[in-house]
């Protein structure tokens, strides 16, 4: 990012030294070639062009600068997505079998270190409160009751509002329905299974 200010800042030198330059070459010029047809409108036309392709070199650097930004974003977006569906399908496939081995709690406590990279840091104080929920439900008995499954799907109903708006919160944002009745639905979603 740094490169691409720094090109910035010398193609802007280039451009003010040009017309800078280029006034006072034109001033000279003119007086020198008052006696010559046609030469003052040739200087012209050659400062003309110096000047377009100056500023069409300096859109197209900030063009393949936002470009690359875009891309980026994209990227990191797609690469958030990919964790956050791996998170709830690896939580619904353990509360779906019923029995929870320690492998599968020591998945779960290893995935926050993937969400560290990628993850807002709402989403990650969520994740960490699932967690103790996920610990006092499942702690002891290593099996998912009823009730349990109540809590832990309430529980991830939390996160996944967290998760949603660290994915399209901006959108949300500019649609109609406030984040608190996506939120509300979210949890009564989540209170009807």
């Amino acid at each position: 990012m740094n490169k691409i200010i720094q090109s910035n800042f010398i193609m802007m030198l280039l451009g003010i030294t040009l017309f800078v330059g280029g006034y006072f070459f034109l001033r000279l010029a003119y007086h020198m070639s008052d006696k010559m047809p046609f030469t003052q409108e040739i200087i012209l036309v050659i400062l003309g062009t110096l000047a377009t392709i100056l500023i069409t070199a300096m859109l197209l650097n900030k063009q393949t600068s936002v470009e690359l930004e875009k891309e980026q974003s994209i990227k990191f977006i797609e690469l958030k997505m990919e964790e956050y569906r791996e998170l709830i399908d690896r939580i619904e496939s353990i509360v779906i079998h019923r029995e929870i081995s320690e492998k599968e709690l020591t998945q779960l406590q290893f995935h926050s270190h993937k969400l560290a990279i990628v993850a807002s840091p709402s989403v990650l104080k969520e994740y960490q409160h699932f967690l103790q929920i996920f610990h006092q439900c499942i702690g002891n008995d290593k099996h998912v009751s009823a009730t349990d499954e109540d809590l832990l799907s309430e529980a991830l109903a939390r996160l996944t509002v967290h998760i949603r708006k660290d994915l399209i919160g901006e959108l949300d944002e500019q649609s109609t329905v406030s984040a608190a009745q996506i939120r509300k639905q979210i949890m009564a979603n989540a209170a009807e299974l």
